[in-house]
């Protein structure tokens, strides 16, 4: 069997030392022509070259990320994937399950990376995850934080606007019952405040409902609260969206055709 050269040549070498020298982990074809002033056929190839030698993994068309030395001589190497989404688009917010596993919120380890974005753009698979790209309008691209992973940051949606997505979207956080668990799970993790005002911005009524009958069947639900979300609600709404469609009852207070029964709510409890 043969083994695949690691041998790199002159100006592979001057484009990787060149690549770590301005910490350019992620970079595209503009910057390597800036790097080794050739033409575009020469770029190319040069980049083909190393990607085979696996000194260069492609992200998305045109983007690469760069195995650094430390990689060691094979050249094999990964990045955690929130480290690079700063380099896939300006503005962004990771969100729904990825965020809940984030903040404790579940157990259950995603395979898809769920990013929020005012953008459409195209899923990416990245080192056997897929990085889902969400579109949503402006109004909804608020309620997030920074946070630090090594040397580097990446933004997240807070506990409280994840459960806002969650509930907007149930189908990307593993359904209202997921959710509910890791609402009764984290309660003394979220403030209910910021809860109650992240929903108010959102404006949307379904989310209204849903939060509002789950903070009821966890207890969770005061006074005050009741009466932000409490509104004069026509007709209904699914629970779960995302779930089999079989109304199990209607819930006249929030307007709901509950097709999640307690049973199936609360299951995480006997596990």
């Amino acid at each position: 069997m043969n083994k695949r050269s690691v041998h790199l040549g002159p100006r592979e070498i001057q484009l990787i030392y060149t690549l770590e020298k301005q910490n350019l982990m992620i970079f595209n074809i503009a910057d390597v022509k800036s790097i080794l002033k050739t033409s575009d056929a020469s770029v190319k190839n040069v980049i083909y070259r190393l990607k085979d030698k696996h000194r260069v993994i492609e992200i998305e068309r045109g983007k690469y990320l760069l195995a650094p030395a430390k990689s060691g001589v094979e050249g094999y190497w990964s990045e955690h994937t929130f480290k690079i989404l700063n380099k896939l688009i300006d503005a962004y917010y990771v969100s729904y399950w990825t965020a809940l596993h984030y903040w404790g919120m579940t157990e259950q380890i995603p395979r898809t990376i769920y990013v929020v974005t005012t953008k459409i753009k195209k899923d990416i698979e990245f080192f056997g995850e897929k990085i889902q790209f969400v579109t949503v309008v402006p109004k909804k691209f608020y309620g997030y934080t920074t946070e630090k992973i090594d040397d580097d940051y990446f933004t997240i949606a807070t506990r409280e606007k994840t459960i806002i997505d969650c509930l907007d979207r149930p189908a990307y956080c593993g359904g209202v019952a997921e959710l509910f668990k890791g609402l009764c799970t984290t309660r003394d993790q979220i403030n209910f405040d910021d809860l109650m005002n992240a929903t108010e911005k959102f404006n949307a009524s379904s989310v209204q409902r849903r939060l509002g009958y789950l903070l009821e069947k966890s207890d969770l639900l005061r006074g005050d609260e009741y009466k932000k979300l409490k509104g004069n609600f026509k007709g209904f709404r699914w629970l779960d969206p995302s779930a089999n469609k079989k109304i199990l009852h209607y819930d006249h207070n929030w307007g709901l055709k509950v097709n999640i029964s307690e049973e199936n709510l609360f299951d995480w409890r006997i596990h």
